[in-house]
């Protein structure tokens, strides 16, 4: 009988996946739930077969072309790819999925706490309380604005941006998106293509971020584009960092060109930019668009899914390369 593979899991995973792990595979486990560095996570992969990485992991070229030789798989507990070196991978002969379709409504949930906590300024109102700093109801108290019948647009008709779309149909909102390609007519459900972001932006009271990361969208979101939108606007993201940049999100807030944003997404993380934390109109979350008990199950018996398929010699659903 053959020896079982042998499987690195870079952090601490739900306990129904790490059973399922441990049920078929000889496994190199993360119960710390240490963020391992570079060269941590290179040792511990000797002699593997496959890693298991989130995308705190990041698996650049150079960690890439350093892992054993016995590595033949990266099957990321993501459905973003951006921590990994695809060209790398490609290189070397190691196959990397990730676990697309199964976050979409929980990352969509999240989107849409954002969209309604950032424009009902959620985040001062809990202060409030909290800090016993109510003094009494006000004519004129915290006031937001309206999300219902507003338009909303959204930059990525994915599997996520179209469950935000359908989300904010609950709302009355008047759905716009930009994507690469136009959808059919069934996917779209009404709501109106543009194929140039010059024309989206303007009309976007709200604006939903929803696309990959990628050389392409690097601060997609920049000055420019910020100037198009209209004034008091509110920006969620729930995408990657990346395709913000900072600096000009964070100057359209504190000026009040924006009205207010809601990030659970940002560069550096977990060391965000400061300057966010200090303004009144960020609602602010720390990357939990996934985080229900269902989702990470299901990414995690995608992720192995994937791997059972590579291990046994067949093609595993999601290949990215």
């Amino acid at each position: 009988m053959a020896e079982k593979a042998i499987i690195l899991v870079t952090r601490k995973l739900p306990d129904n996946v790490e059973a399922r792990l441990a049920r078929d595979y000889r496994v190199r486990f993360n119960h710390q739930d240490k963020v391992y560095s570079d060269n941590e996570l290179i040792e511990l992969a000797a002699g593997a077969d496959a890693i298991i990485p989130c995308h705190t992991e990041r698996l650049h070229a150079d960690v890439i072309a350093q892992l054993p030789d016995s590595i033949r798989a990266i099957c990321s507990f993501s459905v973003g790819y951006d921590h990994i070196d695809l060209d790398a991978a490609r290189s070397r002969k190691i196959v990397v999925t990730n676990t697309p379709d199964v976050l979409s409504s929980a990352t969509a949930e999240i989107a849409m706490l954002l969209l309604l906590g950032a424009a009902r300024r959620a985040h001062e109102g809990a202060r409030l309380l909290r800090t016993d700093a109510w003094s009494d109801w006000s004519p004129t108290g915290q006031l937001g604005i309206e999300v219902t019948g507003k338009r909303l647009g959204i930059i990525g008709m994915g599997r996520v941006g179209q469950v935000m779309a359908r989300c904010a149909r609950g709302f009355d909102m008047e759905v716009h998106y930009y994507n690469r390609h136009r959808l059919t007519a069934d996917l779209e459900q009404g709501a109106i293509y543009h194929a140039n972001l010059h024309v989206l932006l303007p009309l976007c009271q709200f604006l939903s971020i929803h696309c990959p990361a990628t050389p392409e969208t690097h601060h997609l979101l920049n000055a420019d584009r910020i100037a198009l939108l209209p004034n008091d606007a509110v920006v969620v993201n729930t995408a990657r960092g990346a395709v913000v940049d900072d600096d000009a999100l964070i100057d359209a807030l504190s000026s009040g060109k924006l009205f207010a944003a809601g990030l659970d997404v940002f560069n550096g993380e977990p060391n965000i930019d400061p300057r966010y934390r200090d303004l009144d109109n960020t609602f602010l979350l720390p990357h939990i668009g996934s985080a229900t008990r269902e989702t990470r199950d299901a990414m995690g018996f995608r992720a192995l899914d994937n791997l059972d398929a590579i291990i046994t010699g067949k093609e595993p659903q999601d290949r990215l390369v």
